[in-house]
């Protein structure tokens, strides 16, 4: 392999949006979570809804803001790395990237700090607002990112005049065919990132003895969260692979390890794709379930990737992605639903099964990550699905430029995510000893760690009767 500009700058692209996608992941559901607390704490009159948000809001600013250092790297490259890009498609990246700004930005920039340190300043129906306006901002910023990330992969509403695409219907740009689908795919994946995020720091925190409500509140309603939007999920996934098969078949293709078109195609569980013989080693298959789920017929036909010539991408990194997101997936599914079935039946969680929640902490990240690998190489060669393909928009600049760039944002995002990592667990461990210091008995002896049995402890009750009286 030989590690040209073409091949590092891609490198580096994909180290930047590998980084920087890990925390919008979080944001944009743990800010409706954030406001989902604030109602019920507004509702119930519980303080223990406020104190969850209080803990939270911290994880979410310190989220935030490495979401937004990683993502003023990204506007870099295109001036950097990709000049083709910009000079090809600027006329429509360019409009989509200043309405994220104008729109979704100003508007969290503008009442984030309301929300962060406006509780005891402002009213608490303001604090609200504040709170759902920024929720509003976080999803505005996604949608726009989407409509441009859908638009590259299957455009349309552009006339190509000497090569330069102009835009003639906005709409038709904005909400291009694989959009609506991206969007909710995306917005899903987020809730279940932030879903196991939320139990799994909760899940440490009853772990290390924080007996008080809060971790087991949120743990509740994260685990319901999940167990809720884990088989929408698989059902957008299904819509969202039927518009791929229409719109991008060669991504299909190589999703589904299938090299030479085929009635009937099997699903394969596993595989190894070979690139110079076109086939597959160690095969496990299941008949005709590929082309069901894609085709809804057992005998549907699927292109195979021998048809599309050169253009398609190369199949072992979308095949293996594809199969560690849908896997996680299914590991997400049955632990949201089969844990909150336990905490409804059984009334509690054993240790194992929270040290297994916390093991999930990340889980959402990877799949996330697989997912998106799905996508950008999926794409491949084309940056811009049938009108610039990726070579032709690299910069001209040697390889070794690229390398010592390359080699600090490896440095950087390594230190970056250790510290953001530490930072949160460091968090919960000093929420969960604050909680065990009100609970210590007068001899000053520090009772056994409690493990999440449903239920609320007797200090809980107590808070909550002087709380109602």
């Amino acid at each position: 392999m030989e590690f040209d500009t073409l091949l590092l700058s891609r490198l580096q692209f994909a180290l930047n949006i590998s980084v920087h996608i890990l925390f919008p992941s979080i944001t944009i559901a743990l800010c409706w979570v954030l406001l989902a607390f604030k109602l019920l704490g507004n509702i119930t009159g519980d303080e223990t809804w406020v104190r969850a948000y209080r803990f939270w809001v911290k994880v979410f600013a310190l989220t935030f803001a490495l979401g937004v250092v990683t993502g003023i790297t990204m506007s870099f490259q295109f001036g950097t790395n990709w000049p083709g890009y910009m000079e090809r498609v600027g006329n429509v990246a360019g409009p989509l990237l200043g309405y994220e700004v104008m729109t979704a930005f100003f508007l969290e920039a503008t009442f984030l700090g309301i929300m962060l340190f406006g509780a005891k300043r402002v009213s608490n129906r303001t604090h609200t607002v504040a709170t759902l306006l920024v929720a509003i901002g976080t999803s505005l910023s996604a949608f726009w990112i989407i409509a441009l990330n859908s638009w590259m992969q299957t455009p349309q509403g552009f006339e190509l005049i000497d090569g330069v695409v102009y835009p003639v219907d906005w709409l038709a740009i904005i909400f291009n065919p694989s959009m609506p689908y991206r969007l909710s795919h995306v917005m899903i994946a987020s809730g279940l990132t932030c879903a196991f995020f939320i139990t799994g720091v909760s899940a440490y925190r009853l772990l290390k003895g924080d007996d008080k409500p809060g971790p087991k509140y949120t743990l509740r309603f994260a685990l319901l969260m999940a167990a809720l939007l884990a088989p929408l999920q698989a059902f957008v996934g299904d819509l969202h692979g039927l518009n791929t098969l229409e719109h991008q078949p060669a991504k299909i293709a190589a999703m589904e390890g299938v090299w030479h078109t085929e009635k009937g195609a099997p699903l394969l569980l596993f595989a190894i794709p070979d690139e110079a013989q076109q086939k597959n080693h160690f095969e496990v298959a299941i008949p005709k379930l590929a082309s069901l789920i894609l085709t809804h017929e057992l005998d549907g036909e699927i292109r195979g990737i021998s048809s599309f010539g050169d253009d398609h991408p190369r199949v072992a990194p979308v095949f293996f992605a594809f199969r560690i997101m849908v896997g996680l997936g299914m590991l997400m599914m049955l632990a949201g639903i089969g844990l909150s079935l336990l905490l409804w039946r059984k009334g509690g969680l054993k240790p194992w099964q929270l040290r297994g929640l916390v093991a999930m902490t990340f889980s959402g990240w990877v799949a996330t990550l697989a997912g998106w690998y799905v996508t950008e190489i999926g794409r491949q060669p084309f940056l811009v699905t049938g009108i610039l393909r990726t070579e032709e928009a690299v910069t001209s600049q040697p390889p070794e430029n690229v390398v010592v760039s390359l080699v600090v944002y490896v440095l950087v995002y390594s230190f970056l995510l250790t510290a953001y990592i530490k930072t949160v667990f460091s968090m919960a461990r000093k929420a969960a000893k604050l909680e065990r210091q009100e609970l210590l008995p007068l001899g000053g002896i520090d009772p056994e760690p409690t493990v999440f049995d449903g239920s609320l402890s007797t200090a809980d009750k107590n808070s909550q009767q002087e709380l109602s009286s």
